[in-house]
């Protein structure tokens, strides 16, 4: 495939209808109304399950597969957390409010003369942004879910890897590099995570490329949803609780350090540091950036190197840890292209099988 091919077929891909209810025109077609009266309970819940999964997209399928795997790994090692039903419970209430969200967006049909109305631009902004809460649900949660399979921590083995890579542990080495100055900045790379996916994110959502905004975010779901899996069965706790007293004394700095610093206070997760999310979440938006707008990839490349090596200039993960993110990063970039495309040819048959159902008499 030559240059020029590769771009018609990038182009190409990036029209594919989204989400499923569009059609021809991108005009939206308005779901059936339910007869709960004629249907009865039964009919009409499952119904109302058949439209929301219909409404669903590849994000939606790597998030609900999620939860029903780590909702299996609940049931099966029930005996090794304080209250699985609680967690059970909660995992449940996530999964229906993300239907009920895929279902009531379903049908934000906007008025030919006057666009979307604001109740329908409320339900539109969160259906395209209540991805970014679920990351962040799932990340707390793995701070109570990740001996749920075994009971101690496996970081003597990383320590041992990153000394065989490098003949020093890599946390302690560099403390000997350590100024105001210098641990102000990488604390900035290390916080500068939360801004990639934001950033991506809103310009495609700004530009009205819903294709390109699911697909990253479908490649983030899946490189967090490998990781989360990972952190579960091999619990790591990281270096800030590891090798806690080895170092002379904390990086002290400015700004950037007194924030991260409360940021950790109030959100620090201990465990899942391998791999590290915060480098699969930032390659998986980084091949995003590559895909969709290639002007956004080298802008954020270099933030990118620099906050993976802040992960262990501060402390908070292993050379192994990142290692393993720039995979796992990569292959939800990888597989989640591979759903989008998916998503994609059933986009397409749901549109033409709509279709001939409104044109049936």
């Amino acid at each position: 495939m030559n240059r020029s091919q590769r771009r018609d077929y990038r182009d190409s891909e990036l029209i594919l209808p989204w989400p499923p209810r569009v059609v021809a025109g991108d005009t939206r077609v308005p779901l059936p109304p339910l007869d709960w009266r004629r249907q009865g309970i039964a009919g009409g819940l499952q119904s109302e399950w058949a439209v929301a999964w219909a409404a669903c997209g590849a994000f939606e399928w790597v998030a609900l597969g999620y939860l029903g795997l780590s909702s299996a790994l609940l049931v099966i090692f029930a005996g090794n957390l304080a209250h699985p039903l609680r967690w059970l419970a909660t995992q449940a209430v996530v999964a229906g409010l993300i239907l009920a969200l895929c279902r009531v967006e379903a049908n934000l049909v906007p008025d030919q003369d006057s666009g979307l109305t604001f109740r329908q631009k409320f339900w539109h902004f969160w259906r395209h942004w209540y991805p970014h809460l679920f990351f962040l649900f799932c990340f707390e949660e793995l701070g109570h879910l990740v001996h749920l399979v075994l009971p101690g921590w496996q970081d003597a083995k990383l320590m041992a890897f990153d000394y065989w890579l490098t003949g020093v542990h890599p946390t302690i080495w560099l403390e000997q590099f350590a100024t105001s100055a210098r641990n102000d900045f990488m604390q900035f790379a290390y916080i500068s995570y939360f801004t990639y996916l934001l950033a991506i994110g809103g310009i495609l959502y700004y530009r009205k490329d819903w294709r390109g905004y699911w697909s990253v975010m479908t490649y983030s779901a899946v490189g967090y949803a490998i990781g989360y899996v990972i952190a579960i069965f091999f619990p790591v706790e990281s270096p800030w609780f590891s090798m806690a007293g080895s170092w002379h004394a904390e990086l002290r700095g400015g700004p950037f350090t007194a924030l991260i610093n409360f940021i950790e206070h109030y959100g620090r997760v201990r465990g899942a540091a391998f791999p590290s999310e915060h480098v699969a979440g930032s390659f998986a938006a980084l091949w995003g950036a590559w895909r969709h707008r290639r002007w956004l990839f080298w802008l954020l490349l270099p933030l990118v190197l620099s906050m993976c090596a802040s992960t262990v200039y501060g402390r908070y993960h292993y050379i192994a840890d990142i290692l393993g993110g720039m995979i796992t990063g990569t292959l939800g970039y990888c597989i989640g292209g591979w759903l989008m495309s998916k998503s994609g040819s059933l986009a397409r048959e749901r549109s033409r099988s709509m279709k001939l159902t409104w044109k049936a008499p």
